[in-house]
This record gives structure tokens, sequence and C-alpha cells, in this order.
């Protein structure tokens, strides 16, 4: 186990942060992170349990052990671009053929109010190495997860201060939506809404979302979970009924939604590619893969555009929050992980939109590997991540101001 002082890993990060550079829209082909130690490309069944904790709960965990190793790339900066253009009309079509920066504009918006951003306060007295740590994951844009933790006048507020801070500075607020009846059947990250209260749920974030710069990832693990036993076969038609009626909502409401499509190790592509149809892939944007997982981009990119020339072209994003170190053997707080490459919209012309952090680094998935509650900041494991960090090469070229969408006729 390696030990060292908060100023030693706060001397360290102050290497890392010297060496970011600004980061926009870019056009990249990501290669597998060095010595990612990756599971083979063949599609395998995830360990029998399996969760996608919610990124909720800011308690604080006190940490064990603080990790001294520098990252291994140069890493890029978030957007620091200020133009503010207003959301483009989005028709179905629009959605489904736009590019992806007309979709991210300046990229995906960084909350000041990010989980990574309160923990870096409230550490910053009894644990200021953890603090540092979270201070840095702070500085890049992580999705907002919204979930049965978030509801009523705490919904509206969540989506409306994101929203308006996107509108702000030109980027994306990044969703996830995570409140589906019997999440994770009985995992870690066990809970949800029935479907009733999904439903209305669901309307909810459509309406508060309706006309603004946004995306929403849907329901990570849903779809990949159907082949655990635990999850029944009337289990997957809901699943299915509420999925697709989730996409068309907010299809028809002009925000792109990606539906959850598991990771490269977990469900064969063509397997996937019938459960994303069957949930209404084909209207909305199209997927994500890799969500909470640590598979290397170039793994989830094969994986990804065999799924996507199996569902009509259907675009993606990667999560690379955690995948800096490749696979660590287990999906649950996997020793040794690092983060990964900093969220980016990817211009070169394929299937893939952007590289997001989906996972909020620093949030437990759960009593595992010493871990605390499923959603609860663990300081120890986000000093882990930053030391351990690939954060990727600098930005080859500069931000771009989105364009206008246009209506056009789609084949699905």
């Amino acid at each position: 186990m390696r030990t060292t002082t908060a100023g030693m890993l706060g001397a360290t990060l102050a290497v890392v942060l010297g060496t970011l550079a600004a980061a926009g829209t870019v056009a990249t082909s990501e290669a597998a992170p060095a010595g990612s130690g990756a599971a083979s490309g063949a599609a395998t069944a995830k360990p029998s349990v399996t969760a996608t904790a919610k990124p909720t709960a800011t308690t604080t965990a006190k940490p064990t052990a603080t990790a001294t190793a520098k990252p291994t790339a140069t890493a890029t900066a978030k957007p620091t671009a200020t133009t503010s253009p207003s959301a483009p009309a989005r028709t179905p079509a629009a959605i489904r053929s736009a590019s992806s920066t007309q979709l991210y504009g300046n990229g995906p918006y960084t909350s000041p109010t990010s989980e990574a951003a309160k923990n870096a306060a409230a550490l910053a007295a009894s644990d200021p190495a953890g603090a540092v740590a979270a201070s840095t994951i702070a500085r890049y844009p992580v999705a907002t997860w919204l979930g049965e933790w978030t509801t009523g006048t705490t919904l509206t507020k969540t989506i409306t201060s994101a929203t308006a801070g996107a509108a702000a500075t030109g980027t994306t607020a990044v969703f996830v939506t995570y409140a589906i009846p019997e999440r994770d059947c009985g995992g870690y990250s066990s809970g949800g809404l029935d479907e009733a209260r999904y439903d209305a749920w669901v309307d909810q974030i459509v309406a508060g979302l309706a006309g603004k710069r946004a995306a929403v990832i849907v329901e990570p693990d849903a779809l990949a979970m159907l082949s655990d036993p635990r999850c029944s076969p009337s289990l997957a038609q809901q699943r299915t009924r509420i999925l697709a009626r989730e996409v068309a909502a907010l299809t028809a409401a002009g925000v792109p939604a990606y539906l959850d499509a598991g990771n490269s190790n977990w469900v064969q592509p063509q397997v996937m590619a019938a459960r994303l149809t069957a949930a209404g892939v084909q209207n909305g944007r199209g997927f994500a893969t890799n969500v909470s997982n640590y598979y290397p981009v170039a793994q989830e990119r094969a994986y990804a555009d065999k799924v996507s020339a199996l569902t009509g072209g259907s675009h993606y994003v990667i999560d690379t929050s955690r995948n800096g170190t490749g696979w660590r053997g287990t999906w649950c707080n996997g020793p040794g992980a690092g983060l990964g490459t900093t969220p980016r919209v990817v211009s070169d012309g394929s299937a893939l939109d952007a590289l997001l952090w989906v996972k909020t680094p620093g949030a437990s998935d759960g009593t595992c590997n010493g871990g605390p509650a499923a959603g609860v900041w663990w300081s120890a494991y986000a000093q882990q991540l930053v030391a351990n960090a690939a954060l990727g090469t600098s930005a080859t070229t500069p931000a771009r101001a989105p364009q206008p969408l246009r209506a056009s006729t789609v084949s699905r």
C-alpha cells in the first residue's frame, strides 16, 4: 500500500495542473490507454452483481491511503469559450442527423456545484489531500444524475441550474436518468420508482429540458442487466415499454437521448442491438457505453461501432471517467483505477459523438473493495483516481461555436 502526506499529493497535483491545456471540440480517435490490462474484446457475461452507483450523497469516507503516482498523460482543461448561442430548434430528424458539434456546442457543461466541488469545500479543513483531489476532479464536466432523490422542486431546481449554466457558456448540460423500477435488480444500487411515478417524473424532466441545450443518458444498466437471472421476463417487457416512452418524449422535446448499452465485455453486440431497437434507439440520438466502467476507449469503440451498424447508424458516447488504467478485474471500486480522457466532443466524422465523464469520479460503487455505500464520496478512492490519471492528449483543434440545426430526412 502506498502512503504519503497531503503536501506530497498537493505537489504532485500542482505539476499535473500546470500541464493542463485548454480543451474544446476536438477531432480524435483515442487509442487504448497505456498499460490498460483490459480484458479481451470478446463479450462475456458481467459478474453476477452489477451496479451503477447514484452520485447523490455527500457523506465523506475517511481516507485510508493517499496515492502518489503522477498522471501518465497531458491533461486538457475544461472549455473556456464564452460564446452563448441559443439552443436551436431540434426536430427528431435533425437530432438524429446533426453533427456532434451542433449538439454539444462548446462542450459538456461544468457545474460549479458538482459533487466533487462540494466535497472539495467540505474536506478543506479535515482532509487537505482529499480536498485537492476533489478540486482536481471538479475542474472537469461530469454528468448530473437524476433519480428518486431528485423529485418535485428539487428536480426543477437541479435542471434549471444546469441548463442556465450551459446556456451562459454555450455548452451542453448532460444528465443521467436513474430511477427505473427495480433498478439494479436488487444489487448495490437497488431502488427506483414505480412505473406510474417514473412516467410522471420523466414528463417533468422533459418539460424542464424542452428547448434547452441538453443531452440525456437514459438509465445505465437497465438493458444490459436483463441478462441477469434476477431480472424477470416481465421486468424486461416493462423496461422496454418505459424506455421507449422516455426516448420518444425526450426526442419530441428536442433533447438528444442515449440509451445505455452496457460495455464491450458484457452483452454481445447483436443481443444489445436487439434490446436497444425494442427500446426505441432509432427514435433517439443513440446509445452510451462503458458507464461507470473501466474499459479503454479503443475497445469500447470497436464494440460500439458494431452496435451502431446494427441499429441504423446510431451515434454513441463513451464514459471515460475511470478508464485511465483500463479494466481492473472488477466493476466495483476497481483497485488501481485512474481518471480517463477528459470530456470532449469528437468531430472525426464517425458515430462517436463525445467522450464524457458520466460516472461521478470519487463516488463509491458500493460496499465492495473497502468502499462506503453506493453514491457516497470516497476521498481515498478519489485521490487514487487523480494519482493514476491518464487524462489524454492536448486539444488539436480550437473549440468551435455550434452551428444551427437543419431539419432533414433520416432513413431509419
